[in-house]
Protein backbone atom coordinates (compact mmCIF):
# COMPACT_ATOMS: atom_id res chain seq x y z
CA UNK A 1 0.00 0.00 0.00
CA UNK A 2 1.29 3.25 -0.62
CA UNK A 3 1.01 6.01 1.83
CA UNK A 4 3.83 8.32 1.66
CA UNK A 5 3.25 11.96 2.38
CA UNK A 6 4.67 15.09 0.88
CA UNK A 7 5.01 18.21 2.39
CA UNK A 8 3.50 21.38 0.66
CA UNK A 9 5.09 24.69 0.16
CA UNK A 10 2.67 26.57 -1.56
CA UNK A 11 2.02 29.74 -0.11
CA UNK A 12 -1.11 30.50 2.32
CA UNK A 13 -3.31 33.04 2.67
CA UNK A 14 -3.25 33.82 6.36
CA UNK A 15 -5.56 36.38 6.89
CA UNK A 16 -8.41 34.02 5.43
CA UNK A 17 -7.19 30.67 7.60
CA UNK A 18 -7.27 32.50 10.62
CA UNK A 19 -11.02 33.15 10.48
CA UNK A 20 -11.76 29.72 10.56
CA UNK A 21 -11.55 26.62 12.86
CA UNK A 22 -12.29 23.14 13.72
CA UNK A 23 -15.09 22.56 16.10
CA UNK A 24 -16.73 20.34 17.68
CA UNK A 25 -20.39 19.84 17.12
CA UNK A 26 -21.12 18.37 20.30
CA UNK A 27 -19.06 20.46 23.20
CA UNK A 28 -17.52 22.91 21.19
CA UNK A 29 -13.82 22.30 21.75
CA UNK A 30 -11.93 24.07 18.99
CA UNK A 31 -8.88 23.04 17.31
CA UNK A 32 -6.25 24.45 14.36
CA UNK A 33 -8.22 24.01 10.95
CA UNK A 34 -5.41 22.15 9.48
CA UNK A 35 -4.81 19.72 11.92
CA UNK A 36 -7.52 17.98 10.58
CA UNK A 37 -6.41 14.09 9.06
CA UNK A 38 -4.17 14.16 12.71
CA UNK A 39 -7.28 13.13 14.26
CA UNK A 40 -11.38 12.76 12.74
CA UNK A 41 -13.33 13.25 16.08
CA UNK A 42 -13.36 15.69 19.17
CA UNK A 43 -10.39 14.70 21.39
CA UNK A 44 -12.66 16.09 24.38
CA UNK A 45 -15.75 13.55 23.60
CA UNK A 46 -15.39 11.79 20.62
CA UNK A 47 -18.36 13.78 18.56
CA UNK A 48 -18.36 15.00 14.94
CA UNK A 49 -16.19 18.20 13.90
CA UNK A 50 -17.50 20.69 11.63
CA UNK A 51 -15.83 24.09 9.95
CA UNK A 52 -16.57 27.35 12.00
CA UNK A 53 -15.69 30.90 10.82
CA UNK A 54 -14.39 32.57 13.42
CA UNK A 55 -13.65 36.04 12.05
CA UNK A 56 -15.50 38.44 9.47
CA UNK A 57 -15.60 37.53 6.04
CA UNK A 58 -12.63 38.68 3.70
CA UNK A 59 -13.66 39.38 0.05
CA UNK A 60 -10.76 38.75 -1.90
CA UNK A 61 -12.18 38.52 -5.88
CA UNK A 62 -15.26 39.00 -7.97
CA UNK A 63 -17.96 36.41 -6.85
CA UNK A 64 -19.36 36.26 -10.81
CA UNK A 65 -16.06 34.95 -12.22
CA UNK A 66 -16.81 31.64 -11.49
CA UNK A 67 -19.39 29.38 -11.93
CA UNK A 68 -20.34 26.18 -9.70
CA UNK A 69 -18.92 25.12 -6.44
CA UNK A 70 -15.60 27.33 -6.88
CA UNK A 71 -17.52 30.67 -7.43
CA UNK A 72 -17.86 30.39 -3.27
CA UNK A 73 -14.42 30.26 -2.75
CA UNK A 74 -15.03 33.16 -0.21
CA UNK A 75 -16.97 30.75 1.44
CA UNK A 76 -14.83 27.49 1.55
CA UNK A 77 -11.71 27.11 3.91
CA UNK A 78 -8.83 26.48 1.34
CA UNK A 79 -6.14 29.07 0.99
CA UNK A 80 -4.49 28.74 -2.29
CA UNK A 81 -6.76 28.58 -5.43
CA UNK A 82 -3.63 27.04 -6.95
CA UNK A 83 -4.67 24.03 -5.13
CA UNK A 84 -8.51 23.64 -6.60
CA UNK A 85 -8.97 20.24 -7.76
CA UNK A 86 -12.10 20.48 -10.18
CA UNK A 87 -13.94 19.23 -12.56
CA UNK A 88 -16.44 21.48 -13.19
CA UNK A 89 -18.92 20.58 -10.69
CA UNK A 90 -22.24 22.57 -9.32
CA UNK A 91 -24.23 25.03 -11.19
CA UNK A 92 -27.36 21.99 -11.97
CA UNK A 93 -30.31 23.01 -13.28
CA UNK A 94 -33.51 23.85 -10.59
CA UNK A 95 -36.09 22.25 -12.57
CA UNK A 96 -39.93 23.81 -12.13
CA UNK A 97 -42.08 20.35 -12.18
CA UNK A 98 -45.41 22.04 -13.10
CA UNK A 99 -47.16 18.58 -14.38
CA UNK A 100 -46.12 17.02 -11.24
CA UNK A 101 -46.85 19.91 -8.95
CA UNK A 102 -50.87 19.48 -10.56
CA UNK A 103 -50.65 15.94 -10.28
CA UNK A 104 -50.14 16.08 -6.20
CA UNK A 105 -51.78 19.16 -5.34
CA UNK A 106 -49.15 21.62 -4.76
CA UNK A 107 -48.33 25.30 -5.51
CA UNK A 108 -44.89 25.68 -6.69
CA UNK A 109 -42.85 22.10 -6.58
CA UNK A 110 -38.75 22.56 -7.87
CA UNK A 111 -36.47 19.67 -8.68
CA UNK A 112 -32.38 20.57 -7.97
CA UNK A 113 -31.28 17.61 -10.13
CA UNK A 114 -27.66 17.16 -8.97
CA UNK A 115 -27.26 14.33 -11.58
CA UNK A 116 -25.70 16.60 -13.49
CA UNK A 117 -22.55 16.52 -12.09
CA UNK A 118 -19.36 15.22 -13.23
CA UNK A 119 -20.09 11.97 -11.60
CA UNK A 120 -23.34 11.80 -12.05
CA UNK A 121 -24.39 12.64 -8.13
CA UNK A 122 -23.81 15.13 -5.36
CA UNK A 123 -20.71 13.81 -3.89
CA UNK A 124 -18.67 15.47 -6.29
CA UNK A 125 -19.61 18.85 -4.82
CA UNK A 126 -18.46 17.96 -1.68
CA UNK A 127 -15.21 15.97 -3.04
CA UNK A 128 -13.88 18.87 -5.53
CA UNK A 129 -13.29 20.27 -1.41
CA UNK A 130 -12.13 17.58 0.00
CA UNK A 131 -9.56 16.26 -2.14
CA UNK A 132 -8.78 20.13 -2.76
CA UNK A 133 -8.08 20.35 1.02
CA UNK A 134 -5.96 16.42 0.74
CA UNK A 135 -3.81 18.48 -1.75
CA UNK A 136 -3.50 21.46 0.30
CA UNK A 137 -2.30 19.30 3.35
CA UNK A 138 0.44 17.34 1.40
CA UNK A 139 -1.45 13.82 1.45
CA UNK A 140 -0.86 12.02 -1.43
CA UNK A 141 -3.08 8.80 -0.64
CA UNK A 142 -6.96 8.86 0.23
CA UNK A 143 -9.79 6.27 1.50
CA UNK A 144 -13.54 5.83 1.02
CA UNK A 145 -16.44 3.51 2.11
CA UNK A 146 -19.23 3.73 -0.17
CA UNK A 147 -21.90 2.23 -1.36
CA UNK A 148 -21.49 3.36 -4.78
CA UNK A 149 -21.66 7.23 -5.20
CA UNK A 150 -18.84 8.27 -3.05
CA UNK A 151 -16.33 6.25 -4.35
CA UNK A 152 -17.08 7.31 -7.97
CA UNK A 153 -16.44 10.82 -6.66
CA UNK A 154 -13.80 10.12 -4.92
CA UNK A 155 -12.12 7.97 -7.54
CA UNK A 156 -12.42 10.74 -10.32
CA UNK A 157 -11.18 13.46 -8.03
CA UNK A 158 -8.15 11.97 -7.05
CA UNK A 159 -7.78 10.87 -10.75
CA UNK A 160 -7.84 14.11 -11.37
CA UNK A 161 -5.21 15.30 -8.62
CA UNK A 162 -2.90 12.38 -8.69
CA UNK A 163 -3.51 10.77 -5.65
CA UNK A 164 -3.76 7.08 -4.86
CA UNK A 165 -7.53 6.42 -3.49
CA UNK A 166 -8.62 3.29 -2.17
CA UNK A 167 -12.10 2.59 -2.02
CA UNK A 168 -14.11 0.28 0.51
CA UNK A 169 -17.18 -1.43 -0.78
CA UNK A 170 -19.98 -3.49 1.17
CA UNK A 171 -19.37 -6.83 -1.24
CA UNK A 172 -22.30 -7.42 -3.34
CA UNK A 173 -24.82 -4.51 -1.87
CA UNK A 174 -23.71 -1.61 -4.56
CA UNK A 175 -24.70 -0.46 -7.73
CA UNK A 176 -22.51 -1.93 -10.46
CA UNK A 177 -22.86 1.34 -12.65
CA UNK A 178 -21.53 2.95 -9.56
CA UNK A 179 -18.60 0.27 -9.18
CA UNK A 180 -18.12 0.70 -13.17
CA UNK A 181 -16.65 4.40 -12.49
CA UNK A 182 -14.39 3.56 -9.49
CA UNK A 183 -12.60 1.26 -11.76
CA UNK A 184 -12.39 3.30 -14.96
CA UNK A 185 -10.88 6.37 -12.85
CA UNK A 186 -8.34 3.74 -11.65
CA UNK A 187 -9.41 3.48 -7.60
CA UNK A 188 -7.67 0.26 -5.69
CA UNK A 189 -10.98 -1.24 -4.61
CA UNK A 190 -11.64 -3.42 -1.72
CA UNK A 191 -14.96 -5.42 -0.74
CA UNK A 192 -15.62 -5.99 2.77
CA UNK A 193 -17.26 -9.09 4.05
CA UNK A 194 -20.15 -6.68 5.80
CA UNK A 195 -22.46 -3.78 5.07
CA UNK A 196 -21.35 -0.04 4.81
CA UNK A 197 -21.56 0.58 8.24
CA UNK A 198 -18.51 -2.46 8.55
CA UNK A 199 -17.26 -0.45 5.63
CA UNK A 200 -16.75 2.75 7.09
CA UNK A 201 -15.86 1.39 10.23
CA UNK A 202 -12.64 -0.34 8.91
CA UNK A 203 -11.58 2.58 7.00
CA UNK A 204 -11.63 5.04 9.64
CA UNK A 205 -9.90 2.46 11.97
CA UNK A 206 -6.82 2.79 9.50
CA UNK A 207 -7.15 6.34 8.96
CA UNK A 208 -7.41 7.22 12.17
CA UNK A 209 -3.90 4.62 12.80
CA UNK A 210 -2.17 5.70 9.74
CA UNK A 211 -2.07 9.35 9.47
CA UNK A 212 -0.93 9.34 5.93
CA UNK A 213 -4.14 8.25 5.02
CA UNK A 214 -7.23 11.15 4.69
CA UNK A 215 -10.66 9.73 4.95
CA UNK A 216 -12.99 11.34 2.34
CA UNK A 217 -16.17 10.18 4.19
CA UNK A 218 -18.83 12.49 4.48
CA UNK A 219 -17.68 12.78 8.17
CA UNK A 220 -14.96 15.34 6.45
CA UNK A 221 -16.54 18.59 7.18
CA UNK A 222 -14.46 19.55 4.02
CA UNK A 223 -17.00 17.36 1.91
CA UNK A 224 -19.75 19.66 3.94
CA UNK A 225 -18.68 22.92 2.64
CA UNK A 226 -18.85 21.81 -0.72
CA UNK A 227 -22.05 20.60 -0.36
CA UNK A 228 -23.16 23.57 1.48
CA UNK A 229 -22.77 25.34 -2.26
CA UNK A 230 -26.22 23.81 -2.88
CA UNK A 231 -28.26 26.37 -0.59
CA UNK A 232 -26.32 29.34 -2.19
CA UNK A 233 -27.05 28.10 -5.83
CA UNK A 234 -30.84 27.34 -5.04
CA UNK A 235 -31.43 30.96 -3.67
CA UNK A 236 -29.72 32.28 -6.56
CA UNK A 237 -31.90 30.30 -8.57
CA UNK A 238 -34.97 31.34 -7.31
CA UNK A 239 -33.96 34.86 -7.96
CA UNK A 240 -33.19 35.84 -3.72
CA UNK A 241 -36.81 33.47 -2.72
CA UNK A 242 -35.54 31.22 0.15
CA UNK A 243 -37.90 27.97 -0.66
CA UNK A 244 -40.46 27.92 2.21
CA UNK A 245 -39.52 23.68 2.23
CA UNK A 246 -36.32 21.37 1.26
CA UNK A 247 -37.38 18.25 0.86
CA UNK A 248 -33.90 15.51 0.41
CA UNK A 249 -32.69 11.51 1.30
CA UNK A 250 -30.99 10.77 4.18
CA UNK A 251 -28.25 8.38 4.36
CA UNK A 252 -25.45 8.93 6.56
CA UNK A 253 -26.83 12.32 7.17
CA UNK A 254 -23.58 14.48 5.49
CA UNK A 255 -26.24 15.91 2.47
CA UNK A 256 -28.76 17.13 4.94
CA UNK A 257 -26.29 18.65 7.55
CA UNK A 258 -24.48 20.95 4.22
CA UNK A 259 -27.93 21.98 2.69
CA UNK A 260 -28.59 23.40 6.57
CA UNK A 261 -25.45 24.63 7.20
CA UNK A 262 -25.51 26.63 3.68
CA UNK A 263 -28.82 28.07 4.21
CA UNK A 264 -27.77 29.22 8.46
CA UNK A 265 -24.43 30.85 6.51
CA UNK A 266 -26.80 32.61 4.50
CA UNK A 267 -29.02 33.99 7.00
CA UNK A 268 -26.52 34.61 9.64
CA UNK A 269 -23.61 36.15 7.76
CA UNK A 270 -25.24 38.14 5.51
CA UNK A 271 -23.88 36.71 2.37
CA UNK A 272 -25.43 39.71 -0.25
CA UNK A 273 -22.07 40.08 -1.84
CA UNK A 274 -21.51 36.70 -3.00
CA UNK A 275 -24.46 34.58 -2.63
CA UNK A 276 -26.39 37.70 -4.13
CA UNK A 277 -29.71 39.36 -2.06
CA UNK A 278 -32.17 37.65 -0.82
CA UNK A 279 -35.33 38.39 0.36
CA UNK A 280 -37.06 36.85 3.60
CA UNK A 281 -35.49 36.13 7.24
CA UNK A 282 -36.81 32.33 7.55
CA UNK A 283 -34.76 29.34 6.44
CA UNK A 284 -36.57 26.53 4.80
CA UNK A 285 -38.23 23.67 6.65
CA UNK A 286 -35.71 20.80 5.75
CA UNK A 287 -37.56 17.43 5.67
CA UNK A 288 -35.34 14.03 5.52
CA UNK A 289 -36.68 10.91 3.85
CA UNK A 290 -35.38 7.68 4.27
CA UNK A 291 -36.11 4.10 2.99
CA UNK A 292 -38.16 2.38 5.60
CA UNK A 293 -35.58 -0.33 5.91
CA UNK A 294 -33.13 1.69 6.74
CA UNK A 295 -34.41 4.63 8.95
CA UNK A 296 -32.95 5.37 12.10
CA UNK A 297 -33.19 8.93 12.10
CA UNK A 298 -36.47 8.88 10.58
CA UNK A 299 -37.77 6.86 13.41
CA UNK A 300 -35.91 8.65 16.33
CA UNK A 301 -37.81 12.14 15.20
CA UNK A 302 -40.75 10.28 14.74
CA UNK A 303 -40.35 9.11 18.63
CA UNK A 304 -39.37 12.82 19.00
CA UNK A 305 -35.53 11.87 20.25
CA UNK A 306 -32.88 14.40 18.88
CA UNK A 307 -30.14 12.90 21.28
CA UNK A 308 -30.03 9.06 20.17
CA UNK A 309 -30.77 6.43 17.56
CA UNK A 310 -31.20 2.93 17.57
CA UNK A 311 -28.81 1.89 14.47
CA UNK A 312 -30.58 -0.68 12.28
CA UNK A 313 -27.92 -3.61 12.32
CA UNK A 314 -29.47 -5.17 9.30
CA UNK A 315 -30.47 -2.35 6.46
CA UNK A 316 -31.88 -3.40 3.35
CA UNK A 317 -33.68 -1.03 0.94
CA UNK A 318 -33.08 -1.69 -2.99
CA UNK A 319 -32.42 2.37 -2.86
CA UNK A 320 -28.45 1.61 -2.34
CA UNK A 321 -27.26 4.70 -1.59
CA UNK A 322 -29.17 5.22 1.35
CA UNK A 323 -29.03 1.66 2.48
CA UNK A 324 -26.88 2.70 6.06
CA UNK A 325 -28.18 1.16 9.25
CA UNK A 326 -25.77 3.26 11.50
CA UNK A 327 -25.25 7.04 9.79
CA UNK A 328 -22.17 8.77 11.39
CA UNK A 329 -23.85 12.43 11.02
CA UNK A 330 -26.86 11.38 12.85
CA UNK A 331 -26.45 13.84 15.42
CA UNK A 332 -26.29 16.68 12.66
CA UNK A 333 -28.75 15.24 10.94
CA UNK A 334 -31.62 15.28 13.78
CA UNK A 335 -30.19 18.85 14.83
CA UNK A 336 -30.52 20.23 10.94
CA UNK A 337 -34.32 19.18 11.40
CA UNK A 338 -35.03 20.58 14.67
CA UNK A 339 -33.64 23.45 14.33
CA UNK A 340 -35.02 24.14 10.68
CA UNK A 341 -38.53 23.16 12.44
CA UNK A 342 -38.05 20.50 9.65
CA UNK A 343 -39.64 16.88 9.99
CA UNK A 344 -38.38 13.26 8.75
CA UNK A 345 -40.41 10.53 7.54
CA UNK A 346 -39.61 7.40 5.65
CA UNK A 347 -41.35 5.63 2.69
CA UNK A 348 -40.96 2.72 1.39
CA UNK A 349 -38.90 0.50 -1.97
CA UNK A 350 -42.67 0.25 -3.76
CA UNK A 351 -43.10 3.68 -3.16
CA UNK A 352 -39.67 4.80 -3.70
CA UNK A 353 -39.55 2.91 -7.44
CA UNK A 354 -43.26 4.51 -8.28
CA UNK A 355 -42.00 7.83 -7.38
CA UNK A 356 -38.79 7.39 -10.02
CA UNK A 357 -41.03 6.45 -12.75
CA UNK A 358 -43.43 9.28 -11.68
CA UNK A 359 -40.77 12.09 -11.86
CA UNK A 360 -39.32 10.23 -15.55
CA UNK A 361 -42.85 9.99 -17.03
CA UNK A 362 -44.14 13.30 -16.43
CA UNK A 363 -40.86 15.46 -15.90
CA UNK A 364 -38.25 13.86 -17.87
CA UNK A 365 -36.03 13.26 -15.15
CA UNK A 366 -34.36 10.24 -14.47
CA UNK A 367 -32.79 9.72 -11.01
CA UNK A 368 -31.71 7.07 -8.92
CA UNK A 369 -33.97 5.03 -6.78
CA UNK A 370 -32.54 7.03 -3.19
CA UNK A 371 -33.12 10.17 -5.20
CA UNK A 372 -37.13 9.63 -5.48
CA UNK A 373 -37.30 9.44 -2.15
CA UNK A 374 -38.56 12.84 -1.61
CA UNK A 375 -41.28 12.26 -4.59
CA UNK A 376 -42.46 9.55 -3.00
CA UNK A 377 -43.04 11.49 0.65
CA UNK A 378 -44.73 14.28 -1.24
CA UNK A 379 -47.00 11.54 -3.15
CA UNK A 380 -47.31 9.85 0.23
CA UNK A 381 -48.76 12.95 2.02
CA UNK A 382 -50.79 13.91 -1.00
CA UNK A 383 -52.55 10.51 -0.61
CA UNK A 384 -53.20 11.02 2.85
CA UNK A 385 -54.48 14.42 1.84
CA UNK A 386 -56.27 16.55 4.66
CA UNK A 387 -55.48 13.91 7.13
CA UNK A 388 -51.83 15.41 7.31
CA UNK A 389 -51.21 18.49 8.83
CA UNK A 390 -48.14 18.31 7.15
CA UNK A 391 -49.28 18.21 3.69
CA UNK A 392 -51.43 21.12 4.32
CA UNK A 393 -48.58 23.22 4.84
CA UNK A 394 -46.57 22.09 1.94
CA UNK A 395 -49.42 22.25 -0.64
CA UNK A 396 -49.36 26.22 -1.07
CA UNK A 397 -45.63 26.57 -0.06
CA UNK A 398 -42.88 26.34 -2.53
CA UNK A 399 -41.05 23.28 -2.10
CA UNK A 400 -37.55 22.22 -3.67
CA UNK A 401 -36.53 18.54 -3.63
CA UNK A 402 -32.66 17.40 -3.99
CA UNK A 403 -32.29 14.44 -6.49
CA UNK A 404 -28.97 13.48 -5.31
CA UNK A 405 -27.92 10.77 -8.38
CA UNK A 406 -28.67 10.19 -11.86
CA UNK A 407 -31.01 7.61 -12.85
CA UNK A 408 -28.06 5.80 -15.26
CA UNK A 409 -26.14 5.60 -12.16
CA UNK A 410 -28.71 2.46 -10.62
CA UNK A 411 -30.49 1.01 -13.39
CA UNK A 412 -30.53 -2.62 -12.20
CA UNK A 413 -33.80 -2.08 -10.42
CA UNK A 414 -35.68 -0.16 -13.10
CA UNK A 415 -34.79 -3.28 -15.58
CA UNK A 416 -35.04 -6.62 -13.44
CA UNK A 417 -38.35 -7.68 -15.22
CA UNK A 418 -37.59 -6.10 -18.56
CA UNK A 419 -35.63 -8.62 -21.56
CA UNK A 420 -35.83 -8.03 -25.14
CA UNK A 421 -38.38 -10.83 -24.83
CA UNK A 422 -40.86 -8.94 -22.83
CA UNK A 423 -40.67 -5.83 -25.39
CA UNK A 424 -43.59 -5.41 -27.94
CA UNK A 425 -41.89 -6.73 -31.53
CA UNK A 426 -43.04 -6.30 -34.98
CA UNK A 427 -41.86 -7.43 -38.43
CA UNK A 428 -39.91 -4.58 -40.48
CA UNK A 429 -42.69 -3.07 -42.44
CA UNK A 430 -45.01 0.09 -41.73
CA UNK A 431 -48.05 -2.27 -42.51
CA UNK A 432 -47.05 -3.51 -38.94
CA UNK A 433 -46.57 -0.72 -36.98
CA UNK A 434 -49.56 0.87 -38.18
CA UNK A 435 -51.69 -1.65 -37.16
CA UNK A 436 -50.20 -2.04 -33.89
CA UNK A 437 -50.68 2.39 -33.73
CA UNK A 438 -54.34 1.78 -34.62
CA UNK A 439 -54.81 -0.89 -32.17
CA UNK A 440 -53.51 0.94 -29.31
Amino acid sequence: MRASKKTSSRPKLRSKKDGYALRCFACKETYAIDDYGKFYRCKACGNLLEVKRTGGLKKTRDAGSRLGVWKYLDLIPLWNEKNIISLSEGGTNLVECKNLANLLGLKSLYVKFEGQNPTGSFKDRGMTVGISKAVELGFNTVMCASTGNTSASLAAYSARANLHCIVLVPKGKIAMGKIAQAIAYGAEIIQVDGNFDDSLRVASEICESNHEILLLNSLNPFRIEGQKTTSFELVEQLSGRIPDYVVLPVGNGGNITSIWKGFSEILENGLEDIVGPHRGSKAPRIIGVQAEGAAPIARAFMAGRFDSIHPVMNPHTEASAINIGSPVSWMKALAAIRDSRGSADYVSDEEIFTAQKLLASKEGLFVEPASATPIAYLSKIARIGERSNEYERIKTSTVVCITTGNGLKDPNALLKDVSPASLRTIPADAKSLETVLVNN
